[in-house]
């Protein structure tokens, strides 16, 4: 950099400072009592005493917005404080607060505009009143739309005095960092419910009793038990019919694979795809970890993003959410045989994979059934997908034009090749679940309790 532009950047700064961030602005009070002075100059007009009216009227002004001005504050006497959580979950709201100091005992009026991130919206607020003596605290309401990290920075301050004809606006730094999570509402749901009334989303999720190859304990025999379980060492000691009680083996390896891709940046009721399996994903892994089992997660697009080898333990769930919290699509066609590949290199042992992705990526993506199959051979595959809603509402449109028959011919053409594509998968021994979005929870948590009672994993 040349001694030239230093300078020019000294004065740039100095005038966006200046211009933009520190300066003086007169108030709604001071621009009427020019138009009053105005209206009475005008009146004076036919007097011949416009010009004695003019100075006098000038000169007092001058005088009031000089008093007015020494009066405030200075600015640099202004000290602030914010105050908001490290984290919230996506769509929830938070309350942000403001404290602020002043070293310099006054009473103004102030108005506070915080630098809040544009995926934020305010839902309340609280942040303009009268500053009296040394401390003040302001605050609002907010939430946030977009998953992510986000810097809070600055804060706008405008004070004005007693006379009220001029106002200070400051930029007062106060950086701050929040992480907006994905809705971890189901999550808590799962941590906080005991394991015989799980619900997700209003309906109680698959159970049966469970039977398996580890053993659990030793109870009293009911009907129906099977009879190659009864503990005769057991029932001779309490002379009644005692049986072991099984349970599937713990530590089994559940993967998480998340397309990132551009499909998965399409928004389906206020939310893209990307948000709706993360939510699920996320859903999956706490239940997959409660029931004593591994999780691992892989995220790509047209390469790998983000790989979290397995690990167990609830406190696993928040190594997951950390690495995936702030995740988002890319603008280019995903490849899963990428993160396949990268599953057959480093995961051994038998587990179950669940894809989550979209349905025009498994139907036009030729290279990734080869990878399926060989998955398949040492692992349980689980694909799945979110449907389409406007695709399902132009099926059913009642055809009045040609325009509109040509959309539900298309429409149909779409529905026929899914249905196709599942029950060919099906036959492959592959199952694949194209299900409404406010059931990918719902079906994803299913379909692992049912291998897990089934000890399948």
């Amino acid at each position: 950099m040349t001694t030239s532009s230093k300078k020019r950047s000294v004065l740039f700064r100095f005038l966006d400072k200046t211009i933009f961030q520190d300066f003086i602005l007169p108030t709604r009070r001071f621009i009427g009592i020019v138009l009053i002075g105005a209206v009475g100059m005008l009146i004076v007009a036919p007097l011949d005493a416009v010009l004695p009216v003019f100075w006098c009227f000038n000169a007092l002004l001058l005088v009031l917005s000089t008093a007015d001005l020494l009066l405030l504050p200075k600015r640099g006497s202004w000290r602030l404080r914010r105050t908001l959580p490290e984290q919230a979950d996506l769509r929830s709201t938070f309350d942000v607060n403001l404290e602020l100091e002043n070293s310099e005992p006054s009473s103004v009026h102030i108005e506070l505009m915080d630098h809040v991130p544009y995926t934020f919206r305010l839902v309340s607020s609280r942040l303009s009143g009268v500053f009296r003596g040394t401390y003040a605290a302001f605050g609002y309401t907010t939430t946030a739309l977009e998953r992510g990290k986000y810097d809070f920075e600055y804060v706008y301050l405008r004070y004005s005095g007693g006379m009220g004809l001029w106002q200070k606006q400051v930029r007062i730094s106060s950086c701050d960092v929040i992480e907006i999570y994905p809705d971890l509402s189901q999550v808590r749901g799962v941590l906080s419910a005991v394991q015989d009334t799980l619900i997700l989303e209003g309906h109680r999720v698959f159970k049966k009793q469970r039977s398996g190859s580890e053993f659990h304990y030793i109870r009293d025999y009911v009907q129906g038990d099977d009879i190659r379980h009864i503990n005769w060492i057991a029932s001779a000691r309490t002379t009644k019919l005692m049986t072991n009680h099984f349970q599937p083996e713990k530590g089994k390896i559940v993967t998480l694979v998340l397309d990132c891709g551009r499909q998965m940046a399409i928004e389906l009721d206020g939310q893209v795809k990307l948000d709706r399996t993360l939510e699920a994903a996320l859903t999956l892994a706490a239940v997959a970890l409660k029931q004593g089992d591994q999780v691992a997660l892989i995220a790509y697009s047209n390469e790998v993003k983000v790989y979290v080898p397995a690990g167990k333990g609830l406190s696993h769930l928040q190594t997951l959410t950390k690495a995936v919290f702030d995740l988002s699509t890319d603008f280019v066609e995903s490849g899963p045989q990428i993160a396949f590949t990268h599953v057959l290199r480093f995961l051994k042992k038998r587990s179950l994979i669940v894809l989550f992705s979209d349905m025009e990526s498994y139907l036009y993506n030729g290279e990734m059934l080869p990878y399926v199959q060989r998955l398949r051979r040492s692992h349980h595959v689980l694909l799945l997908s979110l449907q389409d809603p406007l695709l399902h509402q132009w099926v059913r449109i009642r055809a009045e034009d040609s325009r509109q028959a040509y959309r539900q011919s298309v429409a149909h053409k779409f529905a026929t090749d899914r249905y196709a594509y599942v029950n060919e998968m099906a036959g492959r021994g592959i199952p694949v679940m194209d299900v409404p979005a406010d059931q990918l929870t719902l079906s994803a948590v299913n379909a692992y309790l049912d291998l897990k009672a089934r000890d399948r994993l």
